[in-house]
């Protein structure tokens, strides 16, 4: 579970600190591997991407949404073991929820209805990704009460 959390907070860390090392236009060994082994689980399309001073984000805005969430959802699913109480919804129902804003950008999306903006995805991603990443903490420290 702490291992899990520290995850959480160390790769939005890493993927920001890869930006800030490309910003004198260089491309160290250690950035060019984070780049691969984002792209793995990211499209990272420029033009749906972040750039900070011409460098692009090794993720796209949706994911990076997902991902800056998730150190507040992996707190919080400590918090929340001290007070089971407060946390009796099942995972299905915070899944759902959290869920919504990123469908509605996709449902905007898809049809060809609109093109939200990357601060747009990126900001309905974060509940998604603080609630993957409180139920994932969860399951680690009690596999029972999280999956009800």
């Amino acid at each position: 579970m702490r291992t899990l959390t520290a995850a959480a907070i160390a790769w939005p860390l890493l993927l920001a600190s890869v930006v800030w090392a490309r910003q004198d236009g260089s491309h160290p060994l250690w950035t060019i591997a984070v780049y691969g082994i984002a792209s793995k689980i990211c499209h990272q399309l420029a033009d749906r991407s972040f750039h900070t001073n011409g460098v692009q984000w090794p993720v796209c805005a949706r994911c990076a949404g997902l991902y800056l969430a998730a150190p507040f959802g992996a707190v919080l699913a400590l918090v929340a073991r001290r007070r089971p109480r407060l946390w009796r919804a099942g995972a299905w129902p915070i899944l759902i929820v959290a869920a919504l804003p990123t469908a509605v950008t996709l449902a905007i999306e898809w049809p060809g209805l609109g093109a939200p903006s990357n601060l747009t995805r990126a900001v309905a991603a974060l509940p998604l990704g603080a609630a993957i990443t409180f139920l994932m903490v969860r399951v680690a420290g009690s596999p029972r009460e999280a999956i009800r």
